[in-house]
């Protein structure tokens, strides 16, 4: 019975008309922006959180939401018609999918790509519902120990889990706790790696390093790109799948939404690793694991509703427990401090509207993105026509006009450019800047703990391990930390990662 009334406080909030409005512009954009390939939600958050500065926070973070679960959709279509993946988390829908257009069906495997993502979507929602208020009140037994250890935990997860090497992965990370701790240091006052640069007394902002991270650098590297796009739109088909069809693919999406809900709790795993882990899974129990790779329905319904799961199962640690474990949570993050909300199971008590209002725009988004996003079809197939060339620095021209306004400084400006040149160099150098986004959040929170921590105990670091959540945390970190050095697990997660490409 609490439930319901939490969620008709939530929904009270969610269909206000404003709310509705940013609802729709997030989906839209969200959508817009997965379709364009090479700019992933990541960088869309990153470029768009000025514009959330002037609105009230719920409609701030219902749109930026709306941004993230738009582009795993969005994603799907470049994926399916271009053989191109409009974020990562879709690389792997271009294996069936774009085979299945080839053969006259990408209406079908449009359709369930939508389909999916919305079934996954309310099932990750009422997960989230659900979960939300005894996490909450678990994480109110959590004491500045606890917090240090769980983002400890957290930072070694995203390194685990991360793309690439896991060299790089740990390397990134300590770049971002270093970046995180440059202003004044709030216990003492005194300034620290400011270089007598007055503007980073403040320290260094989050729209910066990720707007350059990941907008900037992503246009610029996308600006090299001279492939050829084969965009199959004369082999659309029917938009909606057989009965045959949807036979082979509403196991696929059952599985693929479980998956996806649960391994968006992890700590750097989200949309991308659902994806990649439930193709993975579909692959092995097919009766016939030929057909992928080929046109197999499967590997376009179970990918996509793992994905539109694992995005939204990903605001469970953020919303109960205040921590963001992937780069666009950290973004979230960014945006709720902006808004003077400090995440963590208090937002629950403290804003209630909030808390359930954002909750339930989740299953409102996904509605809209169902009833709009087929019919759209063909405006996402024309602006695939338009040239990179054109786009892109238009893009860009929006994005520094964006940072300038965050403070009215063209200092934003260049760091943001200076960030952008770094990021540029992180992709030569085959570095994933995600985990480096997430130190740089959690560095400060970490820090902060830790000193808390430390005064509590008198000086005594035994705490860490005298308290049982804690040890516990710290434990799964070490554990993780084990696994690395495992030949197996290492050969199995090259193997998860190279995927796509086989």
């Amino acid at each position: 019975m609490e439930l319901l009334n939490h969620l008709a406080l939530g929904f009270s909030v969610a269909l206000t008309p404003g709310n509705l409005v940013y609802a729709l512009v997030g989906a839209l954009l969200g959508t817009l922006i997965g379709v364009l390939p090479g700019i992933g939600p990541v960088a869309t958050i990153a470029m768009l959180l000025p514009t959330t500065f002037t609105l009230e926070p719920v409609s701030a973070l219902i749109m930026l939401a709306g941004i993230y679960y738009g582009a795993q959709y969005g994603g799907s279509t470049t994926s399916i018609l271009l053989n191109m993946p409009g974020e990562t988390s879709s690389a792997v829908t271009c294996l069936d999918g774009y085979q299945m257009a080839r053969q006259g069906n990408a209406g079908a495997a449009l359709s369930v790509a939508a389909l999916g993502s919305f079934f996954a979507g309310c099932v990750a929602t009422i997960m989230i519902a659900t979960v939300a208020v005894p996490l909450s009140e678990f994480a109110l037994k959590f004491g500045p120990a606890e917090y240090c250890s769980l983002m400890v935990l957290g930072l070694v997860g995203s390194v685990v889990l991360a793309h690439g090497s896991l060299l790089k992965a740990i390397a990134m990370v300590i770049v971002g706790l270093l970046l995180g701790i440059v202003g004044t240091d709030v216990g003492t006052g005194t300034p620290r790696f400011v270089f007598g640069i007055p503007e980073l007394a403040d320290g260094i902002g989050v729209v910066s390093v990720a707007m350059g991270l990941f907008g900037f650098a992503e246009i610029i590297s996308n600006l090299e790109s001279v492939e050829k796009r084969e965009i199959l739109t004369a082999k659309l088909g029917g938009m909606w799948p057989t009965r045959a069809q949807f036979r082979q693919c509403w196991r696929a999406v059952l599985r693929g939404t479980g998956l996806g809900s649960l391994l968006g709790l992890f700590p750097g795993g989200g949309a991308m690793l659902a994806s990649f882990a439930s193709y993975a899974l579909e692959k092995k129990l097919a009766d016939d694991p030929t057909r992928f790779g080929k046109g197999a329905i499967e590997g376009v319904a179970g990918p996509e509703s793992a994905n539109n799961a694992g995005a939204q199962s990903s605001f469970i640690p953020l919303l109960t427990l205040g921590i963001p474990e992937n780069a666009v949570m950290a973004l979230m993050v960014g945006a709720m401090t902006i808004h003077s909300i400090q995440p963590g199971p208090q937002v629950m008590t403290t804003n209630p509207a909030l808390f359930w209002g954002l909750i339930a725009s989740m299953w409102v988004g996904n509605l809209m993105l169902v009833v709009l996003n087929l019919p759209l079809i063909g405006i996402w197939i024309k602006l695939l026509h338009v040239p990179y060339r054109l786009l892109y620095p238009a893009i860009l021209l929006f994005c520094a006009i964006g940072v300038f306004t965050t403070n009215n400084a063209t200092f934003d400006v260049m760091q943001t450019a200076f960030f952008g040149l770094v990021g540029v160099l992180f992709v030569k150098l085959a570095c994933e800047p995600a985990p480096l986004l997430l130190g740089f959040v959690l560095g400060p929170m970490l820090e902060e703990n830790l000193r808390r921590a430390m005064l509590l105990a008198r000086g005594n670091a035994l705490v860490f391990v005298k308290r049982p959540l804690s040890l516990a945390m710290l434990t799964l970190a070490v554990a993780l930390l084990l696994l690395i050095v495992l030949p197996h697990f290492r050969k199995t997660r090259e193997q998860a990662f190279r995927e796509p490409g086989s």
